[in-house]
């Protein structure tokens, strides 16, 4: 290659990397103008005795959503958006999908804009923004997987099963997870799983806000038992089944001794409801069925039998303070 060859060679090379410098560059501006704006609907909660936690603008007149896991006491919990905060009410908690509504006295912040959970897939840019002291933090990874609806181990049922692997700094449990655009795709919570970054969809948080809020709670199913799955032999005169719950235990005075339901039960269905795994069980325990009277059928010695239960209602378990 002659000098004018090499001249034009180091030329495009060096043309090159400033159009990827430049490239990488306006991205990250764009990222960070989407932290800014996010920033804005992302407060801090104050509501335990260690590291405030987030919450999430989610509404003009001052619904805050934030984790319960998250919140240590009741009573004196303050939001803030930068240096002050304002004092605010707590209306109603959910530890199955781990969410908490507040109430502040006045507005703070602007409601995001969600992203369509449609369009978001396994590889896209993910960012956790979160706000446990004055100004908005970050981190940034990538969507892991978007999936269909799921119930989480305390058997909250939510919308989409949504993981990122943004990292879950102390405080960013309540803050928002949004995409390259800014838009909200969920809350973000390590309360739902020791481990994985999860969050709570954008979806989930539309349907249940509204019942906390006016209600206070969501009310669940309760029988006291313990089951495991259970293979099940071929039973006449009946659609094939192949597994059942075997229930390992019953509570003293709970529904299911109430009910009849002995140890060595297999639990076959709820009101013609196959059960064959726990969230089938936790499923068929929805609110429509507290304090009413289901048909349980049960395989006892070899023979299928019905059972008639008076569903109870779970009462909500304690909560530990966390991240």
């Amino acid at each position: 290659m002659d000098a004018a060859g090499v001249a034009g060679a180091v030329g495009s090379t060096v043309e090159d990397r400033s159009r990827t410098m430049n490239a990488i560059e306006q991205l990250s501006e764009a990222l960070a103008a989407s932290v800014r704006l996010a920033g804005e609907s992302v407060v801090r909660v104050e509501g335990r005795r260690r590291l405030p936690s987030s919450g999430i603008v989610w509404s003009d007149d001052g619904l805050i959503v934030t984790a319960c896991h998250t919140l240590g006491r009741r009573a004196d919990l303050r939001v803030g958006l930068g240096g002050d905060s304002t004092p605010a009410r707590l209306l109603g908690t959910d530890p199955g999908t781990d969410l908490a509504v507040l109430r502040l006295d006045r507005p703070l912040g602007r409601k995001p804009s969600p992203a369509n959970i449609e369009e978001v897939r396994p590889g896209h840019l993910a960012i956790a923004v979160a706000r446990p002291g004055e100004g908005p933090q970050a981190t940034l990874g990538i969507v892991s997987a978007v999936e269909g609806a799921w119930r989480s181990p305390l058997g909250g049922h939510l919308d989409h099963f949504v993981q990122s692997d943004v990292v879950m700094y102390p405080g960013f449990s309540g803050g928002a997870l949004i995409d390259a655009w800014g838009r909200l795709i969920g809350m973000n919570s390590s309360g739902l799983a020791r481990g994985v970054s999860l969050t709570v969809p954008a979806a989930s948080l539309t349907r249940l806000v509204p019942i906390l809020a006016e209600h206070g709670r969501l009310r669940r199913g309760y029988l006291g038992v313990g089951v495991q799955p259970a293979r099940l032999p071929r039973l006449e005169g009946r659609a094939p089944q192949t597994a059942g719950l075997l229930v390992a235990s019953v509570e003293s005075g709970s529904p299911a001794e109430r009910g009849g339901l002995l140890l060595g039960d297999v639990l076959l269905s709820i009101e013609g409801r196959a059960l064959a795994t726990m969230e089938d069980l936790l499923a068929a325990l929805s609110a429509d069925v507290v304090g009413k009277t289901v048909a349980l059928e049960v395989l006892r010695g070899g023979r299928v039998s019905t059972l008639h239960v008076e569903v109870g209602e779970r009462a909500a378990p304690s909560e530990d303070e966390d991240e």
